[in-house]
């Protein structure tokens, strides 16, 4: 199976699972022990769940690691984000003191000694590159993370991070994580591979199924149970009911007759699609249940006859640089 498959994260020395798991919607969730093992790559943030109290999806991954999974620390890789915090202008963004505070504060609710990655959830423009890059050494020179990385960062602010990590010996980020998916195509096709080939930050993609409307669930309007009729996802409500969000449709159900047609599920073809990419490291999945999370990890993989089939259909290939010039 694909997600048996490990891949360096960038040029870095760390392995990774192709397929890892989103705790933002995992929240009281069933995940079985052989899933979970098997899926390696965790990603926790303190206010993932809309309508959780802060700190519960890192919670979430306490429990499961006591009470479910028990497996050895060194065996899986953990992953945080900092920039949002309390109420305080002093307890989000990322400054200095947010940074090593929050990560703490992470570190102390996930009851762990360390996370892997430790991610810039966004720029902030308050705070001067060097200071974060500064924090950022700081903490994998105190063992609080092994890496970090980016995310939501343009490819000039990674580049700059980058520059002043060379300039200072200090350590460059190693990841972005961006969001990527049929519909979502520019950044990790035409930027980061760039970047990948140039300072060796590899991706890491999230919302392969954007935001479920990959997996046909609004084909026929908006369910009164989905994340579209959340609290806080009223633009998720109004992008599938614009007329972009029709044309999305359109193409999704051609999409799925694909699928049926390789013998697979659409959430699967869309995984594999997004696992083709060049530079991408790992796919981040959302899933509420072990059937969804065992359907998502039979990904299939991709040839470039179907590859192609799927360009076509959609018809939004982004072009390099290199291709506009030529």
């Amino acid at each position: 199976p694909v997600f048996l498959f490990l891949r360096n994260l960038g040029k870095s020395g760390l392995r990774v699972s192709c397929l890892g798991l989103g705790t933002w919607v995992t929240f009281g969730s069933q995940i079985s022990d052989e899933v979970s093992y098997v899926t390696m790559v965790w990603d926790t943030l303190f206010i993932y769940c809309s309508g959780l109290n802060q700190g519960h999806t890192e919670c979430f991954l306490v429990v499961l690691n006591k009470y479910t999974w028990k497996q050895k620390r060194s065996s899986y890789v953990v992953t945080t984000k900092i920039y949002w915090g309390g109420q305080a202008e002093t307890e989000r963004g990322l400054s200095r003191k947010h940074i090593i505070e929050g990560l703490r504060g992470s570190l102390s609710r996930l009851q762990l000694d360390y996370v892997d990655i430790v991610f810039a959830n966004r720029n902030d423009v308050n705070s001067p590159m060097e200071e974060i890059v500064r924090a950022m050494t700081f903490v994998i020179n105190q063992g609080m993370s092994m890496y970090w990385g980016t995310s939501r960062w343009s490819a000039m602010e990674i580049m700059e991070a980058y520059s002043v990590a060379r300039q200072f010996n200090l350590i460059p980020p190693v990841c972005e994580q961006a969001e990527y998916h049929y519909f979502q195509r520019d950044k990790v096709e035409v930027q980061l591979p760039e970047l990948y080939h140039k300072i060796g930050v590899g991706a890491m993609t999230w919302s392969p199924l954007a935001c479920g409307l990959i997996t046909g669930k609004y084909s026929e309007g908006v369910p009164d149970i989905s994340r579209a009729n959340m609290k806080g996802y009223q633009w998720l409500k109004e992008r599938v009911n614009s007329e972009e969000g029709c044309k999305q449709l359109a193409k999704i159900k051609e999409l799925h007759l694909m699928a049926d047609r390789l013998g697979c599920t659409a959430a699967q073809l869309a995984i594999a699609w997004c696992l083709r990419s060049e530079g991408v490291s790992s796919v981040l999945m959302g899933v509420s249940n072990t059937d969804q999370l065992v359907e998502n990890l039979g990904a299939l993989r991709m040839t470039s006859q179907t590859v192609a089939e799927i360009d076509s259909l959609l018809g939004n290939k982004p072009h390099s640089k290199k291709e506009s010039r030529a």
